[in-house]
């Protein structure tokens, strides 16, 4: 494989980061605060799509905007300590920049909070953007020439598809394998540790 223009995405919850034990935390904060039920378990075995997608189960349509923002604002109390590197998440980032290639994180999490996980856990990303889902993480995954873009969703697949990147599927999240794969995804790895022998092999152009 070449190294001339590599820039390789990832999304971040249940890719390169397991964030369910923060958000689970989270999650009973915002419970204990507000004085409504969340059921955290259940909230943590869906991540992926947007807060407000979650928040709606829970809070009616008008309070959703505010409890996101308070979900948000007491997230760096809970969350951060309590996650984990998935496995190989190092040695992915690692092989990317070994190739000569560029690292970015497109995630639906907010930027901030984002960018907290990756400082506390020392993931050294070269692009973040945060706020965005699905198709609309193509956007940023275009506007940085990603030749790949790897996630545990569907709507990461979708993602890649919209930005023209080979969608390179991991089944550490809430999308089964033959999900991933009827979504489109170009490989489906069991984690993150078979990334760098993927990239090794992998030759840019093949769809």
């Amino acid at each position: 494989m070449t190294s001339r223009a590599l820039t390789v995405g990832f999304d971040l919850d249940m890719t390169l980061i397991d964030s369910r034990p923060g958000i689970r935390a989270a999650y009973q904060a915002l419970s204990e605060a507000t004085g409504v039920f969340v059921d955290a378990d259940l909230a943590v075995t869906r991540l992926g799509p947007p807060l407000a997608e979650e928040m709606i189960n829970w809070f009616p349509a008008e309070r959703v905007d505010a409890m996101a923002a308070l979900y948000r604002e007491i997230y760096p109390t809970h969350a951060i300590e309590g996650t984990l590197a998935m496995p190989g998440a190092r040695e992915a980032i690692d092989a990317v920049h070994a190739a000569g290639g560029r690292v970015m994180v497109v995630t639906a999490k907010y930027r901030p909070n984002a960018e907290m996980h990756l400082r506390h856990l020392g993931l050294d990303v070269d692009v973040l953007a945060g706020d965005l889902w699905a198709e609309r993480k193509g956007d940023a995954l275009r506007a940085e020439g990603a030749g790949v873009y790897v996630g545990d969703h569907v709507g990461d697949v979708r993602g890649a598809q919209a930005a023209g990147a080979v969608p390179v599927a991991v089944a550490t999240g809430p999308c089964a394998a033959d999900e991933l794969r009827e979504a489109g995804a170009h490989v489906v790895l069991a984690d993150l540790v078979a990334f760098p022998e993927w990239l090794k092999e992998w030759r840019p152009g093949e769809r």
